[in-house]
């Protein structure tokens, strides 16, 4: 699909990640079918507490993951994700989190994808597990 990996950086830096990605500060910073890092803001992302909210690391997880199977499908297809489920070890209350995504399983119907989330010190956060469904896209009208 790209001849190097920093035309699929340079690809999903323009399509971005959606409308939720953005207002969360999402950045893309490598992306590969081997592996895609992502990093977010922990500041505007807290919850009452002032702690990384717990959604939040969910969402990193699922737009790596679901960008990642993406990048796998290929063209005239598209991933969407059927399953997710994260285990939260610890809470960052600033700097940034940095998702580090890479496959389980890339078959021709369904990937598997594990994010790891850790704060500024390296510190795991979050281990997020994504599945997706490999589809047709639809038949332009």
């Amino acid at each position: 699909m790209f001849e190097t990996t920093d035309d699929a950086l340079a690809w999903i830096q323009q399509r971005g990640g959606g409308d939720l990605a953005e207002k969360m500060g999402l950045e893309f910073t490598e992306f590969t079918i081997d592996r895609a890092v992502a990093r977010m803001p922990v500041a505007g992302n807290t919850q009452p507490a002032m702690l990384m909210h717990g959604g939040a690391y969910v969402v990193l997880g699922e737009s790596l993951g679901s960008m990642a199977a993406n990048l796998h499908a290929g063209p005239g297809k598209l991933a969407v994700g059927i399953e997710i489920n994260a285990s939260h070890n610890r809470s960052a209350t600033s700097g940034y989190v940095t998702g580090v995504c890479t496959p389980i399983h890339l078959g021709r119907t369904l990937t598997t994808h594990e994010i790891v989330v850790t704060d500024d010190d390296g510190r795991r956060c979050s281990t997020i597990r994504i599945t997706n469904i490999i589809k047709d896209l639809p038949p332009k009208a």
